[in-house]
């Protein structure tokens, strides 16, 4: 059940301390608070629950907020229900009117909040927050046009820079081998025959034997080797093969001997419904001599996860989700997202008419790499009147002139924006190693990356705003500070300013 009435917009100096005095105004917990649309989007949230079924749910904002200090402060489920506990700034920024000495929620609900909050809500908020900061420079931008006696009424086809790129959000996971992969299932397929043969109403047979210790020991025995030959490998995989076989079948006979599947949990049926597609895979490419499989299985605990060929020199290949992005004016979005591997040539278009429907116009520039730069983007590009960055197809010609070289060194300088942006989400968050476990609560993880990542762009321009107003620049400045009170507005990454 959600609360009819929740309490989502108190003012700072509404928050009770234990001894007194008020939160700052300036604190960055209390700004970003005020920043976020918390109420746009709490009826979305609110349909998710009955109406009058089940014990009061969390609010959107203490569910959403608890997710971003978590992204934001890089800890764990457990230490952000803690930080949240000792900060009263943390809970002013999750909804809570007063100071609490205990714990606002246990820490296992941080699970379920990323469950009720899938990717398209954050990405609805993401886009919210960035569409009221462009709003507000478009209006500022128009004023000082006024202000300068420019016509601000004339129409511009396309404007901006519009910067695509795609990557990999690496899960947190062992890194794959054939013969690790196969030993785990050998594990998985014996601690399941304990369980049904100690269930077994009526043992007519003797427990089956699984050869655990010597299957072990043939594992190590390769396990340990720093370069074992290719037959040595074949060879130690084909056992290992041999043991999976046969405990399947123990697991087969005790089944029909009377042993329920229902003496497993979740869990457990969930394991052994992956290893017997881990073991069919497994077993064709070694009949096979293949190295490549539709949906191949790299993980046991997290089988939708797929092997991603990057071909990067320092990481070939990766195992998480592939995304695509946008980036403009610095802000971060998040386009589509898979986990098993795509050409991100095919999302060029849909990327470009999303840039239109957000902000009214097609981009002056796309900015891409060459995997982007088909005959086709090509030929779309040219009918809308877009310049896509790069060389044209064809041979290049034998002199090239100086204003083209220009023009390449300043695209690819651009282009580099967006790198910064992954380079920050690998680095300062979360996006290198996914920790969430389920895949929808692994998606709602990296666009919370995404979100955090253009709220601290938001901070780190308004953290210019509040120098600008310390050295009281211009009058101008002042009414729009007092006007938006969290956003510094930027046109071409520089501050404007109008002359007093």
């Amino acid at each position: 059940m959600y609360p009819k009435k929740t309490q989502q917009n108190t003012q700072p100096k509404e928050f009770q301390l234990p001894f007194g005095g008020k939160l700052a105004a300036d604190n960055r917990w209390v700004i970003l608070a005020q920043i976020i649309p918390w109420t746009e989007l709490e009826g979305e949230y609110a349909a998710k629950f009955e109406l009058d079924l089940g014990a009061p749910a969390k609010t959107f904002r203490m569910a959403m907020g608890a997710l971003i200090i978590k992204e934001k402060l890089g800890i764990s489920d457990r230490e952000t229900v803690e930080q949240i506990r000792e900060n009263p700034y943390l809970q002013y920024f999750i909804g809570m009117s007063e100071y609490s000495n205990k714990a606002p929620f246990d820490p296992s609900m941080m699970v379920h909040f990323r469950e009720r909050i899938d990717i398209n809500l954050v990405n609805k908020l993401n886009q919210e927050i960035v569409r009221k900061a462009l709003f507000i420079e478009e209006e500022v931008e128009v004023k000082t046009k006024k202000s300068e006696g420019e016509d601000s009424k004339n129409e511009v086809k396309n404007q901006g820079k519009l910067i695509l790129d795609a990557s990999c959000a690496p899960a947190d996971i062992t890194y794959p081998t054939d013969l690790g992969l196969l030993n785990r299932s050998r594990k998985h397929t014996e601690r399941i025959i304990d369980i049904l043969y100690k269930n077994l109403a009526v043992k007519t047979i003797a427990k089956p034997r699984t050869y655990r210790q010597i299957a072990r020991k043939k594992y190590l025995e390769i396990a340990k080797r720093k370069r074992p030959t290719i037959l040595q490998r074949r060879s130690a995989i084909k056992k290992q093969l041999q043991y999976i076989s046969r405990n399947l079948g123990h697991i087969q006979q005790l089944i029909d001997q009377g042993a329920s599947l229902l003496e497993l949990s979740k869990r457990e049926y969930k394991i052994l419904l992956v290893i017997s597609e881990v073991y069919r895979q497994q077993l064709w490419l070694y009949e096979n001599k293949k190295r490549k499989i539709e949906d191949r299985i790299v993980s046991i605990s997290q089988p939708h996860i797929r092997p991603i060929v990057r071909g990067k020199v320092a990481k070939n290949t990766e195992f998480g989700a592939k995304f695509s992005a946008s980036c403009f004016n610095g802000y971060v979005f998040l386009d589509n997202i898979s986990w098993n591997n795509f050409n991100e040539s095919g999302d060029f278009k849909s990327q470009v008419e999303a840039y239109k429907s957000f902000t009214g116009y097609y981009p002056e520039s796309v900015h891409v790499d060459k995997i982007y730069r088909t005959r086709e983007n090509r030929a779309w590009c040219k009918q809308r009147g877009i310049r896509i960055s790069g060389p044209p197809l064809g041979r290049p010609p034998k002199d090239i002139s100086q204003e083209t070289k220009k023009q390449a060194r300043v695209d690819e300088a651009i282009r580099n924006s967006i790198e910064g942006k992954f380079g920050q989400g690998k680095r300062r968050f979360s996006l290198n190693k996914i920790m969430a476990k389920l895949p929808h609560t692994s998606l709602t993880s990296i666009a919370i990356s995404f979100l955090v990542m253009n709220l601290s762009t938001l901070l780190l321009r308004l953290l210019w705003g509040f120098l600008c107003l310390f050295f009281r620049i211009t009058p101008f400045f002042d009414d729009l500070i007092n006007k938006v009170d969290y956003l510094v507005v930027f046109r071409q990454r520089k501050l404007i300013f109008t002359p007093a």
